[in-house]
């Protein structure tokens, strides 16, 4: 949503943090969900992968 209002990584950060308080991601993973974003990956699903679940 913040992407596509062109709104920078750290700024949703701020918003989220407004919004959800300590539940919401980190910056980072912010920052790295831009990242993605910006490179046209938008599929939010989970890819799989062999291991143990962290």
């Amino acid at each position: 949503y913040f992407f596509n209002l062109k709104k920078s990584a750290a700024e949703a950060h701020r918003l989220l943090v407004e919004a959800y308080g300590e539940t919401a991601l980190s910056e980072r993973s912010c920052r790295e969900w831009f990242q993605k974003f910006k490179n046209g990956k938008f599929d939010v699903e989970d890819k799989e992968r062999s291991g143990r679940p962290k």
